[in-house]
């Protein structure tokens, strides 16, 4: 990509002399010209989102006005004047920024005291945080559970709070971004009490429609700043297939050798040559893999060189990833193998390449990782390095699908029942919720609230509700969506805790058999206690890697929307979805060659949440020439396939949803595909792709037919999570299926004027949550 021609402008007048004279110590003698306007409307109290490319000083965007008006209030009578809040999505952002921060206003004295308050915070830093810092960085969990609950004791920062920065807002998407979205509505709750009405800085590199995104996370009228006018070096990216091997895998498929093989490769040979470098890997396990292949081989070469390669990924113990930032940012670190921790926003400039393990599920993520590289303005390398997945493959051939398309829009869904529902038993523990509340929290509250009393959670009295229990309310709320407490992996000989796992990952991940990696030491998982919530492993070294697999059954609970696709239906609207992890797989490390299976006795567990579905009669099965010998077949290579193309239309990933193909469902009496959001009450996803369905399912039937395989294989049919050992599946099937769909399929203006009528008949009024009782 070309440099970007930008110009300078000068700075607001208003800001203070202090201010710019710290700027210009930091070698930047006037903003760009974005810069100036953001921090223009920020002056002048109105809510913006800087949505400029990667390193495109959107920190300062923000910084000066929030420093400006620091420095204001430096000699107020209560000691603390004005006050500011930073939220990131990860801790690692936090501190980076606080070190950046420190840095900044460095001659601007002590009149700036930023702090990072977080888990990690001693408990004797907290009090004095609380007290006396007037720019506090944390993070929305950090929010949720420990600042908000605990307000009376942050009431004078509360009530001087004048800035709420809201940094790589792109994140707060699905169910985790509607979660946000009603922690900051009681954030801006506590803070009308206490007579404040903070303006809110959001900061993107990567977001589509950036103003109504914005707005929808924080409830407020936002301002868009989006011309980038920074320069930029030049980026050359690359989108790297991994050649087929001579091996076969299930179903005498032809195999490809792995991303992460390669990638390690790719790693090893930039460590060699000297070139900083990260290699982002989209699970923690990859990210070990990738680090322990590249460490033996370069200490082939030259052992000293296997020491400057490391893992980096969530679920690490404070003091370790600490130690891998410092030695990242020293330039001890060459080359680290990450997942997306490192994506957001962390100063590692001087990097001069960036390996991409596999498509990161969205654009927006592919930009922010490939924008790591070339921080300095200096010319960058990225790497798309292809998975054996029917998407991946996709984009490698058809690099438009990449480059000719806007990053994605954000979903998310703040009226999700399962989402509001604890949300409103929270602010009612802060603050008894009264009637002129309800309308920030939104329309669906009026629904929610006599569910909430009727469940003995909240009570009315007079003119408020009242949170009843003993317990915290905000514990009901889990913002990650984890689905639980998180599980500790305890090694067995020595009883050291070596991190942990999500509670809705432990089935997959840490049963009983399973691999675990962890600082590139391997670990083999002993036992899995459900009702401790520990897993206990022991050091090993096996020649193999471990792969869960599930069986799924779904039933519809509300039909929301139904319109025709020819003589079959496409739907939308809520469903229960009963998973069980069965069984898991050992592959081959590096060939992937599958060696073997062993049964699980694992618990079912149950989600009500949101599918879009879509049906087939006789006639469309005649028409495709699908008898019933094939039909389960090419039900199912059409889910598989739909599943790992959706995440190019809608901001989520393939394992953010699931599905079920079924030749005669009970419910619908036809052969059906359903497609369902992974998040109780849903996250958005399934919506997305009912408006899209005829792009989506054409670009589906594009991508199995233009495989160059024979029956199927992981590049277009074959999943990596298929419960029924991928079979049956009938490729040719598929696409025959797909095509006769799309025959009756109504271009998508169309389809969406339907909708909106078939809704309206139905409900008497826009598309709404669920009626499922979202009771915690």
């Amino acid at each position: 990509m070309p440099p970007r021609e930008g110009r300078h402008a000068v700075w607001p007048d208003r800001i203070r002399a202090e201010v710019v004279a710290a700027v210009q110590a930091a070698g930047i003698q006037d903003p760009w010209a974005h810069q100036a306007r953001a921090a223009e409307h920020a002056l002048d109290g109105e809510s913006v989102v800087v949505a400029t490319g990667t390193a495109s000083g959107k920190s300062l965007a923000y910084l000066v006005p929030v420093l400006s008006t620091l420095l204001d209030g430096a000699e107020a009578p209560n000691g603390r004047g004005a006050t500011a809040l930073y939220l990131a999505p990860t801790k690692a952002l936090a501190a980076d920024q606080c070190r950046s921060v420190k840095e900044f206003s460095h001659p601007l004295g002590h009149s700036v005291r930023a702090a990072v308050y977080d888990g990690d915070t001693a408990f004797e830093e907290r009090e004095w945080i609380r007290q006396y810092a007037n720019y506090v960085l944390t993070n929305p969990d950090m929010l949720h559970r420990g600042i908000l609950p605990s307000h009376p004791r942050w009431s004078s920062f509360l009530k001087s709070l004048r800035y709420v920065v809201i940094d790589e807002c792109h994140t707060y998407r699905g169910v985790f971004g509607s979660h946000v979205a009603q922690v900051l509505r009681r954030l801006r709750r506590l803070c009308a009490r206490y007579g404040a009405s903070p303006v809110f800085l959001l900061a993107s590199a990567t977001a589509a429609e950036p103003a109504v995104a914005a707005g929808r996370l924080t409830g407020l009228p936002v301002v868009e700043v989006a011309d980038d006018a920074s320069p930029r070096g030049e980026l050359v990216f690359a989108l790297w297939e991994p050649p087929l091997t001579d091996l076969h895998g299930e179903k005498g498929a032809p195999v490809r050798r792995t991303a992460t093989a390669e990638a390690a490769d790719l790693l090893t040979d930039l460590t060699v040559q000297g070139v900083r470098s990260v290699a982002f890997v989209r699970s923690r396990r990859g990210a070990e893999l990738i680090s322990v292949i590249s460490q033996e081989r370069l200490s082939e070469v030259d052992r000293s060189l296997a020491r400057r390669v490391a893992a980096y990924r969530g679920g690490y113990l404070p003091e370790e990833r600490r130690a891998l930032e410092r030695a990242l940012h020293s330039g001890e670190l060459l080359g680290l193998a990450a997942t997306n921790a490192l994506e957001l926003g962390i100063d590692i400039s001087g990097l001069d390449a960036v390996v991409i393990a596999g498509y990161p599920g969205t654009r927006a993520s592919l930009w922010q990782q490939a924008g790591r590289a070339g921080r300095s303005g200096q010319g960058a390398l990225a790497v798309l390095v292809a998975r054996d997945d029917p998407l991946d493959t996709f984009l490698v051939h058809h690099p438009e699908a990449l480059f000719d398309q806007p990053v994605e829009s954000t979903v998310l869904d703040p009226d999700n029942p399962y989402v509001l529902a604890p949300h409103l038993c929270a602010a009612a523990a802060e603050l008894p919720l009264t009637d002129e509340d309800l309308d920030l929290f939104g329309p669906a509250c009026e629904a929610l609230l006599p569910q909430l009393e009727a469940a003995k959670l909240l009570r009315r009295r007079t003119r408020a509700w009242h949170w009843t229990r003993r317990e915290r309310a905000a514990d009901l709320a889990d913002i990650r969506g984890a689905g639980g407490r998180p599980v500790q992996v305890v090694e067995t000989g020595t009883g050291r805790l070596l991190g942990t796992v999500d509670a809705g990952a432990s089935h997959s991940t840490v049963h009983e058999g399973a691999v675990h990696l962890h600082q590139g030491r391997t670990y083999l998982v002993r036992s899995l206690d459900l009702e401790d919530s520990v897993a206990l492993v022991e050091e090993a070294a096996p020649p193999y890697s471990t792969v869960a697999r599930d069986t799924t059954s779904i039933s519809v609970l509300e039909t929301d929307v139904e319109i025709p696709w020819g003589d079959g239906r496409l739907c939308y609207g809520s469903v229960e979805v009963t998973n069980q992890v069965v069984s898991f797989l050992r592959r081959r490390l590096i060939t992937g060659e599958v060696l073997g299976e062993t049964k699980l006795d694992l618990p079912p567990r149950t989600l009500r949440t949101r599918a879009v579905w879509w049906t087939v009669t006789e006639d469309q099965l005649d028409r495709a020439r699908i008898n019933p010998e094939i039909l389960g077949g090419a039900l199912h290579a059409a889910e598989h396939a739909s599943i790992g193309l959706l995440p190019l239309f809608a901001t989520c990933d393939r394992w953010d949803i699931g599905g079920v193909s079924i030749p005669l469902h009970p419910d619908t009496l036809l052969p059906t595909v359903f497609v369902y959001d992974g998040h109780p009450g849903g996250a958005g996803f399934a919506e997305r792709a009912f408006h899209t369905a005829r792009t989506w399912l054409t670009a589906t039937r594009e991508a199995i037919a233009s495989c160059e395989c024979d029956a199927g294989c992981p590049s277009c049919i074959q999943s990596p999570k298929c419960g029924n050992g991928n079979d049956p599946l009938h490729k040719r099937g598929a696409v025959r299926l797909l095509t006769v769909l799309l025959e009756g399929a109504p271009e998508e203006k169309e389809a969406a004027d339907e909708a909106d009528e078939a809704t309206v008949q139905a409900t008497g009024g826009p598309a709404g949550p669920s009626e499922a009782p979202p009771v915690p």
